[in-house]
């Protein structure tokens, strides 16, 4: 079970200017193969089918904790998203055309489909598919292929963030391509661990460091890159059997934290009249509050 707390990982600046073509870009990172949503459903299957659970428990709560920070990671992007398309468009009468910049725009979706917020689909708007999704019942084959998907998703990331300047984009970025790295590490750690082969010799991949980007070196400057989280108060504590000794690029202690992050308040959004959205008057709010307040016996 997943419990959930209304709160972001990390709080997200939001620009007076919209990006929507830099949006579209982000969505790859989101719905693309190696996107937020195939790390999330990969390590949720995984962990939903893990045989022998007691008896590996160790490589079991790894997957599993680590499935729950995904499901934030999905979060993150999404919000990205949402951030960077606000104020595309403008409210008017439908003859005067208020979306009418959309058409001139890389990713119509986002207008035709979702009212200007973020689809499960990657930057050319091709559904995400469970297709994407590797779980062979093999524990070292399905840690081989996580330590090559979260690698995966880290050459993306670093590519988007160089295809675009924006303060939003590159801060989600930025965060995801440290905590990736401690994915990464950990994968890596959990095959030497049943193999005895060293895979933190191969890292990073690519041959860059976080360092190399702003906001990314803000947060390992934080020590986030050595920290580790349960994502719960009871479970999954025994990710410490391998989430041990030191990180492979500059050497810092490695830590297990029990529970989650602090996080940061979740974004809210205006209404986009010219989208219906949410399509609800002022006068109907009104009567909705009236009714809730009658439910409540106030």
């Amino acid at each position: 079970m997943i419990i959930r707390f209304d709160k972001m990982l990390i709080d997200l600046p939001r620009p007076e200017y919209s990006d929507p073509n830099g949006a579209s870009a982000v969505q790859e990172l989101l719905g693309g193969k190696f996107g937020e949503m195939s790390t999330l459903n990969n390590y949720m299957y995984q962990s939903f089918n893990f045989r022998n659970k007691k008896k590996f428990k160790p490589f079991y709560d790894l997957v599993a904790s680590i499935t729950a920070e995904e499901f934030g990671h999905v979060q993150l992007v999404s919000n990205t998203i949402n951030i960077m398309l606000n104020n595309t468009t403008f409210p008017g009468d439908p003859d005067i055309a208020p979306m009418q910049t959309a058409k001139d725009l890389r990713f119509h979706h986002h207008f035709i489909d979702t009212a200007q917020t973020a689809k499960p689909a990657d930057s050319h708007g091709r559904p995400w598919t469970g297709d994407n999704v590797f779980n062979s019942g093999n524990l070292l084959l399905d840690l081989i292929h996580n330590f090559f998907l979260e690698c995966g998703a880290r050459t993306h990331k670093m590519r988007v963030y160089e295809m675009t300047e924006n303060p939003t984009a590159r801060e989600m970025i930025g965060y995801l391509l440290v905590r990736g790295g401690v994915h990464i590490v950990a994968y890596a750690k959990a095959i030497e661990v049943v193999t005895g082969v060293d895979m933190t010799k191969m890292l990073p991949v690519p041959n860059l460091s976080n360092r190399a980007f702003e906001t990314a070196q803000k947060f390992e400057d934080e020590g986030i890159h050595t920290k580790l989280y349960t994502w719960s108060p009871t479970d999954f504590r025994d990710i410490n059997k391998i989430w041990k000794g030191t990180h492979p690029e500059d050497g810092k202690p490695l830590e297990v934290i029990i529970g989650a992050p602090e996080g940061a308040p979740t974004p809210d959004f205006e209404e986009v009249p010219e989208e219906f959205a949410p399509g609800i008057s002022a006068e109907d709010y009104q009567e909705i509050v009236k009714r809730l307040m009658r439910s409540a016996g106030l």
